[in-house]
């Protein structure tokens, strides 16, 4: 196995596990069927930043009645000190907008390593609130912003400012009063450098830092409803309960921009699909007990109500989950009914495949890996790698001919001849400079398009290499692309990628029913997304922390701290809206009665 940044290897009992057929676990719909886990970056962060004992105080709050300002928040971690910084400003309806080309937001933040002086400040004060069009501090880590979700913010303004709570059915059907529509890092538009991050054991691990301003992007955001209440009603104002506060996330908008990465990354992508297999395989071979078949339990009734309470306007998206619903009960009661034994796990997991539908599979999986923290949290620090694809020019043209064969044998399983396997093409617009799919032979671009179908490439180059060995049998890699060197950049990474199983999404991306929104949920499931909610076949809203632990029970003494880790498949709370005290009910607890006066 190839070292992570630290040097950290996998044990070879790791090695010799048992993992699932790299064919059934990177096929395109299992993949897009995938949830957050305790594997994905918010739960790292979280767990890091209570681990380690992160600090999080505000140094900052300079708003008026409107909420337009700017918020500093202070994060020291045992080795350095960083800055949030948040500007709030007024934006017209007309142009706010989630798409990337956007020119203005209700809020630009961006999160800063060091201290934050007057001159630092007013250059940011200029430049973050114009996002790309602006000159960004090389000292900036993460680059991003946000806009409100109106009528959440509309009603939760309202509530707070008469005295009352808000009702918690507003967040079941959007889970957030912001939604960022990017969250740049890694040098993007000047700010700091991958580089400058990856030997920096605050945030080595994948998009920490970018979750890192999310997480403080939630927390203004709690503060800012709450000081607008004040300033509108400072007899009457409420605070948000602690429960409402701890369902509250933060919402992301996306589209076909985040589709390239999982192919341009096949590395980053072998490192955490392999990590999320290892640590399942590892998890599949413990014997459970009592304690942990009713733990199991108690996760999926909190997973089945929490699905329940999902809303969504995408016809699929609302039958999928649907069918995962109605499948937890009949797993439920299989488990309550086997006998305990050492396989029981991985007969949980085969009955499962057998029975239900791909998304109640990988919720069973994700739902296992909370059993064991002690054994799942050892693979976090190995999610990140060191990318590099190399070029073997001697090897012996009839090898990678015989690779081709072995390791990409889905690829060559395609009839590209045929309409159907052919129709997308994925080009870059060049006036809304975004991914877009187009139809082939049917709409313009298909000469502008971009190499993100791989499975086409490779059967090119597969075929380009059978017809030139008939005339040079004996030749060497180095020689044939000096004959075809347009195959360059795709046997590189065939002979860098033949050594892994899971880097390469094994799918079609030109085929008529390639589904694109797997591509997104892939992603956005290592993120740590929930509440996923398709808006066309191409873009999706989802929700960040909810659930999670607030800034002030991060700054406190974590009593216990499993509980403290247990935010996964948050539930809707019961509250008492006329309760003008903070409450302290637990989100997690399963709640199946009206609530607000709302079923």
């Amino acid at each position: 196995m190839s070292r992570n940044h630290q040097g950290a290897r996998l044990s070879s009992t790791e090695q010799r596990l048992r993992l699932r057929a790299p064919d059934d676990v990177m096929q395109l719909e299992r993949l897009g069927s995938l949830h957050a886990s305790r594997l994905s970056f918010v739960r790292s962060l979280v767990r890091q930043m209570a681990h380690e004992k992160w600090k999080i105080t505000t140094t900052r709050f300079e708003l008026d009645a409107l909420g337009h300002g700017v918020a500093i928040y202070c994060l020291q971690t045992p080795s350095k000190r960083y800055h949030g910084v948040i500007f709030s400003q007024a934006l017209a309806d007309s142009a706010r907008s989630d798409r990337v080309i956007a020119e203005a937001w209700d809020v630009t933040f961006g999160v800063v390593e060091g201290d934050v002086d007057d001159a630092l400040l007013e250059q940011m004060a200029a430049n973050v609130p114009l996002q790309e069009a602006g000159r960004q501090h090389p000292r900036l880590l993460v680059l991003s912003r946000a806009n409100r979700s109106l009528r959440n913010f509309a009603s939760f303004l309202e509530a707070l400012s008469a005295g009352q709570q808000p009702d918690p059915e507003w967040l079941t059907r959007v889970g957030y009063l912001y939604r960022t529509t990017a969250v740049y890092g890694n040098g993007k538009f000047g700010i700091a450098d991958y580089d400058r991050l990856k030997d920096n054991a605050d945030f080595h691990r994948p998009f920490s830092a970018q979750m890192l301003g999310v997480y403080l992007l939630r927390h203004f955001s709690i503060q800012q409803i709450e000081h607008m209440a004040r300033a509108r009603a400072p007899e009457t104002a409420a605070p948000l309960a602690t429960s409402l506060k701890r369902y509250l996330g933060i919402g992301n908008s996306t589209g076909l921009g985040m589709a390239p990465f999982l192919i341009n990354h096949p590395q980053l992508v072998q490192r955490w699909v392999e990590s999320r297999e290892l640590a399942l395989a590892e998890v599949t071979a413990q014997v459970p007990g009592e304690q942990e078949r009713s733990r199991l339990l108690a996760l999926l009734k909190r997973a089945e109500t929490h699905l329940r309470q999902t809303v969504t306007d995408d016809h699929e998206q609302t039958l999928r989950n649907q069918a995962t619903v109605a499948s937890l009960p009949e797993l439920m009661t299989w488990l309550e009914l086997v006998p305990l034994s050492p396989e029981l796990w991985q007969e949980l997991i085969d009955w499962s495949h057998q029975q239900h539908g791909l998304e109640a599979q990988e919720l069973v999986n994700t739902l296992l890996l909370e059993l064991y923290p002690s054994i799942v949290d050892r693979y976090e620090d190995l999610m990140a790698v060191e990318e590099s694809l190399e070029l073997t020019p001697d090897m012996p043209l009839v090898h990678l001919k015989q690779v081709i064969e072995t390791h990409y044998d889905w690829a060559l399983r395609v009839d590209f001849s045929l309409a159907e396997n052919r129709h997308w093409f994925w080009y870059r617009s060049v006036e809304k400079e975004e991914p877009r799919l187009g139809v082939r032979d049917r709409e313009a671009g298909a000469d502008k398009e971009m190499k993100l179908a791989i499975a086409p490439r490779v059967a090119d180059t597969h075929a380009a290499i059978s017809q030139y060995l008939e005339d040079h049998p004996r030749a060497l890699v180095v020689e044939f692309l000096i004959h075809c060197p347009r195959h360059k950049d795709i046997v590189r990474r065939i002979q860098s990628m033949a050594s892994t199983s899971f880097g390469e999404i094994r799918a079609n991306l030109w085929a008529r029913d390639m589904k694109p929104m797997h591509l997104l949920r892939t992603k956005l499931s290592f993120f740590g997304a929930s509440r996923f909610d398709p808006k066309s076949d191409r873009w999706v809203r989802i929700t960040l922390f909810q659930g999670a632990p607030l800034v002030e029970e991060l700054n406190a003494e974590p009593q216990d701290p499993v509980a403290f880790d247990d935010w996964s498949f948050p539930l809707a709370p019961q509250i008492a809206r006329t309760v003008l005290s903070e409450m302290t009910a637990d989100p997690r607890q399963v709640n199946t009665t009206t609530v607000g006066g709302m079923s």
